[in-house]
């Protein structure tokens, strides 16, 4: 612990220049005397390190003493800062180490390179989370990531529909997937996702699994994807709309829906056009259509317009026509 420390005190000073023993102790969560005898320990063994007492003083490193990572790039220096996330970091319980190393490297690289580095910080943020998420809960993460690590099988419970079911896993790899972690892990002899916020008890067992030898993580996730995008069910909906809405329909029913959308011939005497779709999921399709309100008409198959119509009859329901309206504010 303490030799972890005296790295963090020699490339805080090294980064930043002189510090105060308070501006140190705070950084480092230790006091002030702790600090002194760090730079003690320091100087005692060969680093240039002095201090200087008085309203001015501080703690710093002799001009010109620093050390250097020979042979990145600018382009490294910068890939390296924009891949670290702190929000997954932190969930998976790495939120100081990325920090370190983050430090540590800002520390050893030459001057130019700091710059482009801090620049890029000031002027890019990661957020890996959708809009209106703020993200599942994951209080087993951190236990499954020791496992993935080591290699430790792990049993959980796991909320699967309206049930909880048992699992013993051999945890392979972790997924941040727009926010939401997936753990990848073989069980009864297959290799199967599970959802992390959907595990509510996780206990390490003492037993330890052989990965398989030419399991790749990368590869199986992509495979995934493609077959869950491919097998995914779907409709083809035919849909008069007016065009000054296409933006807001491809907020509703995607952009890749959209950018596959067939224009079929002839154009409404009110302007609109008339595109077949083809929607994922036919039972959350009427909800996203009839999100577009007056905007849309739902033209085929007659199940979906049907359903679209019904939920509009029900929501109009809400709103009696013998409701009065608001009166009008006088001018």
């Amino acid at each position: 612990m303490r030799a972890s420390r005296l790295v963090s005190v020699l490339l805080l000073l090294q980064t930043r220049g002189r510090m105060t023993a308070a501006q140190l102790g705070a950084e480092l969560e230790v006091s002030e005397r702790t600090i002194h005898r760090d730079v003690e320990a320091l100087s005692a063994a060969g680093v240039p390190i002095y201090a200087e007492r008085g309203p001015y003083g501080g703690v710093q490193l002799v001009d010109g003493y620093r050390t250097r990572l020979t042979g990145m790039t600018a382009k490294e220096a910068e890939a390296v800062f924009l891949a670290g996330l702190p929000g997954p970091a932190a969930e998976l319980g790495l939120g100081t180490v990325m920090t370190a190393a983050r430090l540590k490297v800002l520390a050893a690289l030459p001057v130019e390179l700091r710059a482009r580095a801090s620049r890029l910080v000031e002027r890019f943020h990661l957020d890996a989370a959708g809009w209106f998420r703020a993200g599942d809960p994951v209080p087993h993460l951190g236990r499954l990531a020791d496992a993935v690590w080591e290699g430790q099988r792990v049993q959980v419970s796991y909320e699967r529909g309206d049930e909880t079911v048992e699992r013993v896993l051999d945890p392979l790899g972790l997924v941040l997937k727009a926010g939401i972690w997936y753990v990848v892990a073989s069980t009864d002899g297959q290799v199967r996702t599970y959802r992390v916020s959907r595990v509510t008890a996780a206990t390490a067992l003492s037993e330890h699994f052989d990965r398989p030898p030419n399991f790749d993580l990368a590869e199986f996730w992509a495979d995934s994807i493609a077959t869950y995008e491919r097998e995914a069910p779907r409709v083809e909906v035919s849909v008069r709309v007016d065009p000054r809405y296409l933006q807001r329909l491809a907020d509703y029913v995607g952009g890749q829906t959209m950018e596959a959308a067939e224009h079929l011939d002839g154009t409404d005497v009110d302007g609109w056009i008339r595109l077949r779709l083809r929607v994922d999921w036919p039972r959350d399709a009427p909800g996203h259509l009839l999100g577009m309100g007056g905007h849309l008409e739902v033209l085929d198959p007659p199940e979906i317009r049907a359903r679209v119509a019904s939920m509009a009859r029900a929501a109009a329901a809400r709103y009696p026509a013998s409701e009065s309206e608001p009166a009008a504010t006088p001018t």
